[in-house]
């Protein structure tokens, strides 16, 4: 009988290290681009990286053409009016610089440019029929992992809830990821997308889609975190915590894309669409009531994660590594500037019947490793409040 389930692991082409985002010109050359869309923000055109992309591409008599009318959680009419402007300026590359939504908004972008079809009819696990144009990510944050991932996510401004695009075709052909440009992050971003990349870790590695290949990264992701996110919080200049957490990102976006995620996932998913409040305050927030809920499903891999964080599990029963489990992660986010719960965000309990609508269609709770239900939602959404 065989060991190991049959597993497939979907990766990028990828360059990691301080100076990566300066081959942008070269990878858009190799993939005969001419005229280039970038898709990026506000606040990272205001530090300064977009010009280095612009420099670049020039240098390689590249034009560029740039898209930044997107908001935080990229909504579908700001996906479609990308789309729109993308085809106006008959663009043949597109280049994301910046956050997840950034990255996110690209990719969908590229997809409903191919299909011609509205970016909702996208939602679900392998809906997309055409590959977008290729497509070149430069992440500035520590912890989405867009940039390796087939994971798309986007607002549905109808219903206020974010649909989960999951396909490989949406999977980047090349990611530039440069430490460097996640040194303008304010502090609490970085709080929240590092917590945001240890969800994605810790997910990944107790999913019912786990394979030893994505373990691996997941429980380095795991550590790398653990030993890193209170400094690059606290130092933000520090270069080298800086580069453990992009590392980390890179690690758990690797493990998470191919073992897929969980319950913490697609109750922030819901969350975040109703509130528009950001992805990784919602994972953290919700992180420490759902694994107590997992716990039971997933006791011998919750034991290896409690290793990885420093916590001797030797001769615990299931109760006290619950207890000691979540109280860390609690900690862990208090102490990086993440404090309070729902109510102090706006959620109330007449929110959760709404909230639990879209969060039991999620996709993402198909790989959660205890089965979830209705009443299940509702109870997590309680205890977070």
């Amino acid at each position: 009988m065989a060991l190991y389930e049959m597993r497939k692991f979907v990766a990028p082409e990828f360059i990691f290290g301080v100076g990566s985002r300066r081959r942008v010109g070269f990878y858009a050359k190799n993939m005969m681009a001419r005229r280039v869309f970038i898709v990026s923000d506000a606040g990272v055109i205001a530090a300064g990286w977009l010009k280095d992309v612009l420099d670049d591409l020039a240098e390689f008599g590249i034009e560029s053409v740039v898209f930044k009318d997107l908001t935080p959680n990229p909504k579908d009419y700001e996906v479609m009016s990308g789309a729109e402007l993308y085809a106006r300026e008959r663009c043949d590359v597109i280049v994301a610089l910046g956050g997840g939504s950034v990255i996110d908004c690209a990719k969908a972008i590229g997809v409903v440019h191919t299909n011609e079809i509205d970016v909702r009819e996208f939602e679900g696990i392998d809906k997309i029929e055409l590959p977008g144009p290729p497509l070149i990510c430069i992440p500035t944050t520590a912890g989405t992992a867009a940039d390796v991932s087939q994971f798309c996510i986007i607002v549905n401004s109808d219903e206020r809830y974010k649909m989960a695009i999951i396909s490989k075709t949406v999977v980047p052909d090349v990611a530039l990821i440069d430490p460097e440009t996640t040194t303008t992050m304010a502090p609490y971003l970085t709080a929240c997308t590092g917590l945001d990349a240890l969800t994605h870790a810790i997910e990944a590695y107790v999913s019912t889609a786990s394979s030893p290949v994505a373990d691996v990264h997941a429980l380095e992701a795991i550590r790398l975190v653990w030993n890193n996110l209170e400094e690059a919080v606290l130092s933000p200049d520090r270069l080298e915590a800086r580069e453990n957490m992009l590392l980390a990102s890179l690690q758990a976006g690797l493990a998470f894309s191919n073992a897929s995620l969980g319950a913490v996932h697609a109750l922030a998913h819901s969350l975040g669409g109703y509130l528009d409040l950001p992805h990784g305050e919602c994972n953290a927030l919700l992180l420490e009531h759902v694994t107590r809920f997992n716990m039971t499903s997933a006791v011998e891999r919750f034991r290896k994660v409690g290793e990885a964080i420093g916590i001797d599990p030797r001769g615990m029963g299931e109760q006290e590594l619950s207890r000691r489990i979540t109280e860390a992660l609690s900690s862990l986010r208090r102490r990086v500037g993440i404090v309070d719960a729902l109510a102090a965000r706006g959620v109330s309990e007449s929110d959760i019947p709404q909230l639990t609508r879209h969060a039991i269609n999620d996709a993402c709770l198909v790989t959660n490793p205890r089965r979830v239900v209705v009443g299940d939602v509702r109870a997590i959404y309680g205890e977070a409040l």
